[in-house]
């Protein structure tokens, strides 16, 4: 299976999901949908003589949250962001890849005040790092590579109204991320 053939998968399931969750949201609030904005910032690393450096973006992130009760729930979000990785060691060398992020979490909310509830998550999935190909942003040698990604985090939900929230969150990501770069 291709990576095309995998991102229209991954948008069909987000597309079906979003569409079953608005008729959910009609009939009780069991199921939410979000959109956030997301920044994404990343540790410098340095090993074996060379030194990697990630540029500072941001991306979007699409979820889906269905509550099994009112301190409990799971969902599931599917992200994107573009960063470029420098690398620093004989020769400078920059990636610019697409950064696709999968993850599912355990939520648990906190109990609520006035109109915020706070919750915190933790849970695992996958980040896909696909180099774009773009002229000036790739190397030669840079493949497409996925990695298995522990997610935890913080929030919280401020109501507007039954149907409308704001929501405020700090999510972080760990993955164990080497660098391979062929030399040719």
């Amino acid at each position: 299976m291709d990576l095309n053939s995998i991102k229209r998968t991954i948008l069909a399931a987000v597309c079906v999901l979003a569409l079953s969750s608005v008729n959910a949201v009609a009939q009780e609030i069991r199921s939410e949908i979000s959109l956030q904005g997301t920044g994404f910032f990343t540790k410098d690393a340095d090993g074996n003589g060379i030194r990697q450096h990630a540029t500072d973006t941001g991306g979007f992130l699409v979820g889906y949250r269905y509550n099994f009760n009112r301190w409990l729930a799971a969902e599931a979000n599917y992200g994107y962001d573009r960063n470029t990785q420098i690398y620093f060691g004989g020769t400078g060398t920059r990636v610019e890849s697409n950064i696709h992020q999968i993850t599912g979490s355990a939520v648990v909310k906190l109990p609520s005040f006035a109109r915020l509830q706070p919750y915190a998550l933790a849970g695992g999935g996958a980040l896909v790092f696909d180099p774009t190909g773009n002229a000036g942003g790739n190397f030669a040698g840079a493949t497409t590579e996925t990695r298995g990604a522990f997610v935890y985090g913080a929030g919280a939900d401020y109501a507007f109204t039954r149907h409308i929230s704001l929501r405020a969150e700090y999510r972080a990501m760990y993955t164990k991320h080497q660098i391979s770069i062929s030399r040719a």
